[in-house]
């Protein structure tokens, strides 16, 4: 099954490249044709238009989470306290700006190159759908502003709920450094503008395996390529290929639904642009219209991978199809008889920070790595291909002298403590929580408990 948004754009743009006959050789090898990989190979090629690169995706081009996520265009910003704890004040702010200045680059590429993404620079709202949820922003939001960097309007109530279009929003704050996109016609825009500028991309092309060395070799069913810098660009999929990265990240499934067109019944709603909406949950609820006239409506933090393996379920309609329908509709009543289009999922590479990182693969001087998104990747990977497009050009700069480069910077328990854990996790946020709608007070122990996610929220919370 092919997730909504990509089936979209193949009915537009159905073309595929070919799979890789026999054996080749490239400056740079990116293994994965998603937003990270096509990111790189155009930085790189922007900076130094001779460079030959090829381009192995497994299946075709933004069929893994490219094409699979809501088209939340996000910033870093939300998140700044994590960022200054991490790397200390002045990267945090630099990253953040980075975050900002990424929203407004990738518009005006897809400006400049005429790829029709439908995005549209409407910002975000972050809201409270309980009481407990009304003022955790707070902390963030202060220390954004004590740096200058605060882009955050709050918002009266009222006011709240008309730019939501739901009351059950109570509270909250808006960016407007932020944008939706389809992020299938945008991954499918990039391929397209990558084969313009002279990149070879060979889809339906999985790797193997590869040799390490100068040049590294990445063997695929029917040829090869040898390459004197290598990318890996597979995000979720690294930990299941390399067993070095199998406790770096927890795969857990992001799920969505998407309605049918219904332009008028959203209008009344109040839902006119292109606004995201992301309440305070920990594993948020997030929703957005489209172009046509749609309601798409999302949940992560459902389905955990054991040993962060892409289990078949990441294929198929989501399994909680109708826990989102219903919230979709709690949200939006009069939605109630708008049927539902689609449902789907994806894996989403969640590390222990929150943040990606990026490295050298063994300490290989010409073997390159960067994931772990954590549900937040359809900005970043655009800082994604400047900090691997700088890797691979050898380049002294602010981003490959960012400690983001560093590899991993924690560890998830062995299995089965992670997978066992996560379960206990997630199920103690979601009683947490239940209670909180309910406006009863959660138990302490699903309070302690729920602590343990914290770096998977969308933002920072007291």
């Amino acid at each position: 099954m092919r997730p909504f948004w990509i089936e979209q754009a193949l009915f537009n743009d159905g073309d595929l490249a070919p799979a890789l006959q026999g054996a080749t050789q490239a400056d740079v090898c990116i293994v994965g044709g998603g937003f990270t990989g096509l990111w790189t190979a155009i930085q790189a090629k922007q900076q130094h238009p001779a460079l030959d690169i090829a381009i192995l995706e497994a299946d075709l081009c933004g069929a893994g989470a490219s094409g699979r996520n809501g088209g939340c265009l996000l910033t870093w910003s939300a998140k700044f306290l994590t960022l200054r704890r991490l790397f200390g004040e002045a990267e945090a702010i630099r990253l953040v700006k980075a975050s900002e200045a990424a929203v407004q680059h990738i518009a005006d590429f897809c400006r400049a190159q005429g790829i029709d993404a439908e995005l549209r620079l409407d910002g975000t709202l972050y809201t409270a759908t309980s009481r407990a949820q009304v003022g955790t922003l707070a902390p963030v939001l202060d220390a954004l502003a004590a740096c200058g960097i605060h882009s955050y309007e709050p918002l009266p109530p009222a006011e709240v709920a008309r730019r939501s279009g739901s009351v059950r929003n109570l509270d909250g704050v808006y960016s407007p450094i932020a944008a939706t996109v389809h992020p299938g016609k945008l991954v499918r825009g990039l391929r397209r503008v990558a084969l313009a500028m002279g990149i070879r991309i060979y889809e339906r092309t999985p790797m193997l395996d590869f040799t390490p060395g100068q040049p590294a070799v990445v063997h695929t069913p029917s040829g090869s390529v040898s390459a004197g810098r290598l990318v890996f660009a597979i995000n979720a999929w690294m930990a299941s290929r390399f067993p070095q990265f199998e406790r770096t990240i927890a795969v857990v499934s992001s799920d969505m639904v998407i309605t049918e067109k219904c332009p008028d019944l959203l209008e009344k709603t109040g839902l006119v642009d292109g606004v995201s909406v992301l309440d305070s949950r920990i594993f948020v609820h997030y929703y957005r219209t489209t172009a046509d006239g749609r309601l798409m409506l999302g949940k992560g933090g459902n389905t955990f991978s054991w040993r962060s393996r892409i289990a078949p379920v990441f294929d198929r309609r989501s399994p909680y199809e109708a826990q989102l329908t219903r919230s979709l509709r709690e949200f939006f009543p009069s939605l109630a008889g708008v049927p539902i289009t689609a449902s789907w999922n994806g894996p989403s590479d969640r590390s222990v920070t929150g943040f990606p990182f990026f490295g050298r693969l063994d300490g290989a001087p010409n073997v390159f790595y960067g994931f772990g998104y954590s549900g937040n990747g359809v900005g970043p990977t655009y800082m994604g291909g400047q900090i691997l497009s700088s890797l691979v050009l050898g380049l002294d700069n602010a981003w490959t002298r960012s400690p983001i480069v560093r590899g991993p910077l924690g560890h998830f328990p062995p299995e089965p403590i992670r997978y066992v854990g996560a379960h206990v996790v997630r199920n103690a946020i979601r009683r947490k929580e239940r209670a909180e709608d309910e406006s009863r007070q959660p138990s302490a122990i699903d309070t302690w408990l729920a602590k343990f996610a914290s770096a998977a929220g969308k933002a920072d919370k007291a």
